[in-house]
């Protein structure tokens, strides 16, 4: 589905990157209610945090000084909608940074809640010890994390400019999750099919089977068919979509890839930007979160005529995607100013 390796533009937290380097799910993988544990005592080294999650925190932080060492605690256990968070789930969350320099004192340095996109993290790339701190919460829980600062020569070493004076403080809530064997709700209302399309039946919380029609040729364009109509958000380009796909060749109808055989986890990419193969920008933007839709994709949108040089599937190709969810893109970084003084645009004198 990939048009090219490249990594994705995962928008961690300046805090959580440094450190590191979610739909419905099947009820029987739900955690019983009887099996939650009370909520943990709160650190009191950690910054007073209240408000609604779901808006922008009020926080106060403590008349001591920053701890210095890493520590956590979970200032709200949401109540969720059944399903805790794993540590191989996705997770939307709202993050709010603040650098704490000493006693009483700090810094709001970053917060989604003020530029309205909210990130998407990947728990399995995140080490453990921030991992054991989100999974088994609900959705709309808020966890916050205070990190030490950066040993300074560690930084020289690393080719990193000094670390900030004083601790680090990444608030985190959890707006929403996605995890293995998740699909969109709702009732499939056609199994494609018409007009010498392919068909695939509603397969459940699991693979598709995608029937390629005998003795028919390929559509000579893009064919876009939804199978379940979702009712959620238009997908727009530069969003990061979830989704869970299966991907075949109208030749034989083999699968080449599909998420389920990955153990059903779904899959993260940027959509409308080039980083996956014309046929998913063209077919997928525009839709509505909580759709599955049946990609029929001719040669020149898919891989071209070149892709058994780069082992890439070959020909006209047929993909099932279930659009989990779509994520903004936070705003690109303002540039550093370079300290020497701008041009004049006029001549003096």
């Amino acid at each position: 589905m990939r048009r090219r390796a490249a990594a994705l533009a995962v928008p961690f937290s300046a805090v959580l990157l440094a450190v590191t380097s979610c739909g419905a799910i099947p009820e029987e993988w739900r955690t019983p209610a009887f099996m939650r544990s009370d909520e943990p005592e709160f650190d009191e080294r950690l910054p007073t945090v209240t408000g609604d999650v779901g808006e922008e925190p009020d926080v106060e932080f403590p008349s001591i000084a920053p701890p210095g060492e890493q520590i956590s605690g979970v200032a709200h256990r949401g109540a969720g909608e059944g399903a805790l968070v794993r540590t191989d789930d996705m997770i939307v969350a709202d993050i709010v940074d603040y650098q704490w320099t000493g006693e009483g004192e700090a810094e709001k340095t970053n917060s989604t809640y003020d530029t309205g996109t909210p990130v998407l993290l990947e728990l399995a790339q995140m080490n453990e010890e921030l991992t054991g701190s989100l999974a088994d919460q609900p959705v709309g829980s808020r966890v916050v994390f205070n990190f030490p600062a950066q040993d300074p020569a560690e930084a020289a070493s690393m080719g990193q400019p000094e670390p900030e004076p004083g601790d680090s403080v990444s608030i985190v809530d959890i707006r929403s999750r996605f995890g293995r064997g998740d699909v969109v709700p709702g009732e499939q209302t056609t199994d494609g099919g018409g007009d010498g399309l392919p068909t695939a039946p509603d397969p459940g919380h699991d693979r598709p089977e995608i029937t390629i029609p005998e003795d028919t040729d390929p559509p000579g364009g893009l064919e876009s068919t939804r199978l379940i109509e979702g009712d959620g958000p238009e997908v727009e380009a530069e969003q990061q979509l979830v989704v869970q796909y299966t991907g075949v060749t109208w030749n034989d109808g083999e699968v080449f890839d599909s998420t389920w055989d990955r153990g059903g986890a779904p899959a993260t990419f940027p959509i409308g930007v080039g980083q996956v193969i014309e046929g998913w920008d063209e077919g997928l933007v525009g839709q509505k979160v909580g759709s599955r839709v049946m990609l029929t994709i001719p040669e020149d949108l898919a891989y071209g005529e070149a892709a058994a040089e780069s082992g890439s599937p070959e020909g006209t190709l047929v993909f099932v995607v279930d659009i989990l969810g779509a994520v903004d893109s936070p705003p690109a970084p303002e540039p550093e100013a370079s300290g020497e003084p701008e041009a004049s645009a006029e001549p003096e004198g």
